[in-house]
């Protein structure tokens, strides 16, 4: 196995790196407190070529792969899970299932202005009674003429505020007595659509969360993406690549945390000696340094995989149930390690804790990872 990334990947990787260093780093602190959205770095983001990444070029992508993508979640979230969940999300559940599904028509007009940053890609599949089972999906779209008119909401949606359009799942039937679930690209700006942002979250307060109500909202039958009733099959795929994103979001808020206690226990004297001097810190740093390392090599397997064509369903179950656990335990043994002064939000690991949470929850909880694995390896 090659371990060694492309030109290209490196390339990425450096610039963004640099990128997140010098402009996203800075004020994660200040957006968390203030619960202010990253416009200023999306839009940077966007001239630099990234918010288009792995889409094709003819859509105003840059062509690259899944590994360059988790590469970039990973940088920007080592500077601010929000920014990285903001920058995942957009790709990984907004634009891929517009270009994995579109027809040519509804890629110029919803995969393009994804690609240009002009608007964020947001999905909406997440309702009050059904999360990570789809299969209690509520919002309905009965056909009208040539339009689906549709009722129902979405809730815990990211992005929605700053998007255009969301591509979102509705019943669109009945096969005996099983929902038929299609997926429906619908404007933001639709009359009857109605976008609620006032969560009180855990973590992550600089990404935008909200809720989607939809009353009677009329969109053209056209805007059906992919085939009637295929909605749950397609947006279980598009879960899997999500879930890249996800463990990739894992591993840079996990080596964030890392780098913050390497330095402090390096600083820190207790007893007449750095912290770094004591066995029990240095058996502490070794750990992360090895779990983080272990979490990416998975991360980039389950990228490669889907790079090459190849499935990739339990690879990614693996890469964020994996690098999820390990973020949540690095990052709370960062806070051991700072003691009182990693309780405070100056020293930014308390922040990394409660970003690090959602991440055994989101796209599938830890629980529903094992499901999936188990599932894959045939333990059903």
């Amino acid at each position: 196995m090659n371990f060694h990334l492309t030109a290209e990947q490196e390339m990425i990787r450096q610039t963004i790196k640099e990128f997140a260093t010098e402009e996203v780093e800075k004020g994660a602190l200040e957006r968390d407190i203030n619960k202010e959205f990253p416009m200023e770095i999306i839009n940077k983001l966007a001239k630099l070529g990234m918010m288009g990444l792995p889409f094709p070029e003819e859509y105003g992508g840059a062509g690259a792969d899944t590994i360059s993508f988790a590469i970039v979640v990973e940088e920007l979230s080592r500077a601010c899970g929000s920014t990285g969940i903001t920058y995942s999300a957009h790709i990984s559940l907004g634009g891929a299932p517009i270009n994995m599904f579109g027809t040519e028509k509804q890629k110029q007009k919803y995969l393009v202005p994804i690609c240009t940053g002009e608007s964020l890609g947001a999905f909406g599949l997440t309702e009050p009674s059904a999360g990570s089972d789809a299969g209690g999906t509520k919002t309905t779209a009965v056909e009208d003429g040539n339009d689906f008119i549709i009722n129902g909401n979405k809730c815990f949606i990211t992005n929605a505020s700053y998007a255009k359009h969301v591509a979102l799942t509705a019943i669109t039937g009945m096969d005996k007595s099983k929902k038929e679930i299609s997926s429906i690209i619908v404007p933001t700006d639709a009359a009857g659509f109605s976008i609620i942002n006032n969560y009180e979250k855990m973590g992550l307060h600089a990404s935008n969360t909200t809720e989607l109500v939809l009353e009677d909202v009329r969109v053209p039958q056209e805007n059906l993406l992919g085939e009637k009733g295929q909605g749950f099959k397609q947006f279980l795929v598009t879960l899997d690549g999500g879930r890249i994103g996800i463990g990739a979001m894992a591993v840079g808020i996990a080596q964030a945390a890392y780098e913050k206690s390497l330095q402090y226990v390096k600083e820190r004297k207790q007893f007449g000696r750095s912290l770094s001097q004591f066995q029990v810190t240095q058996f502490k740093i070794a750990d992360m340094a090895m779990k983080i390392e272990l979490a990416r090599n998975m991360v980039y397997k389950a990228a490669w995989l889907k790079d090459q064509g190849k499935p990739f369903s339990k690879e990614a179950a693996m890469c964020k149930l994996y690098a999820s656990e390990v973020c949540m335990e690095i990052t709370n043994q960062a806070v051991q390690i700072h003691g009182g002064n990693g309780y405070m939000k100056d020293y930014h690991v308390e922040r990394f804790m409660r970003d690090a949470k959602l991440l055994e929850i989101g796209e599938g909880t830890s629980e529903v990872q094992r499901m999936v694995i188990a599932r894959e390896i045939g333990c059903q």
